[in-house]
């Protein structure tokens, strides 16, 4: 039922932005713009559809690497922001360039994380040494539809100026982190081991607690045809 939604949702964002800016051209109507903020670096179309209220879609993408420890274990990890919202914007006050925003987000952001020990480490409450745990692999990722509000500046579509300044302020609700742990060593199918390694997924689980709601703050230039 997810992955279904999912698809439609990608689906329907994929053909508001295949629609051609020259069928528009002239009236106002559709505006390109591009942008970059929390969600990364992207760019994205906003359409009216009656007077005050604006539809708008478009991709963010970013990536980074790094290293980080958890539970005295040295991480090499890379961060993949990755988002297709599909948004509804109104203009409460005409003429103003005030919106208010909500509608979701295909949210592919993901951690991937590996680490291979070099001496013993403690997982759980047990420790273990290097040939026992071989590589470890971690990811923590997110729901894949996250529901999204907000408030912002600026009307890609309006009427003052082909070329305008936006900005957005909002929270997407991704939900609870779901974190995964593995490892590639002889002692990955223990039982005992396994429940050591449930403690650790959850140590992790409530250290990133406070990622929920994943703040949203962008500003980007739009160009109206």
């Amino acid at each position: 039922m997810k992955s279904e939604l999912i698809k439609k949702t990608i689906v329907a964002a994929a053909l508001f932005l295949c629609a051609t800016p020259s069928a528009f051209a002239g009236t106002g109507d559709v505006a390109i713009g591009i942008k970059g903020g929390t969600l990364g670096i992207g760019g994205e179309v906003t359409m009216n559809l009656v007077p005050n209220l604006n539809i708008r879609s478009g991709y963010n993408a970013f990536n980074y690497s790094g290293n980080a420890s958890k539970s005295d274990i040295d991480y090499d990890y890379e961060l993949k922001l990755q988002t297709i919202p599909v948004l509804v914007d109104l203009y409460p006050f005409s003429d103003s360039g005030f919106r208010i925003s909500s509608g979701i987000l295909v949210n592919n952001n993901e951690v991937t994380a590996t680490a291979k020990p070099q001496s013993s480490y403690k997982i759980g409450d047990l420790s273990y040494n290097p040939a026992q745990l071989g590589i470890l692999t971690g990811k923590i990722d997110f729901n894949n539809v996250a529901p999204y509000a907000g408030i912002g500046w600026g009307n890609a579509v309006g009427k003052n100026s082909s070329l305008s300044l936006t900005c957005d302020l909002g929270v997407m609700f991704q939900g609870t982190p779901k974190v995964s742990l593995l490892a590639s060593g002889p002692i990955a199918s223990d039982p005992t081991f396994q429940s050591e390694l449930a403690k650790e997924v959850t140590k992790v689980k409530d250290s990133t607690d406070n990622i929920n709601y994943y703040p949203v703050i962008s500003i980007g230039l739009a160009y109206a045809f």
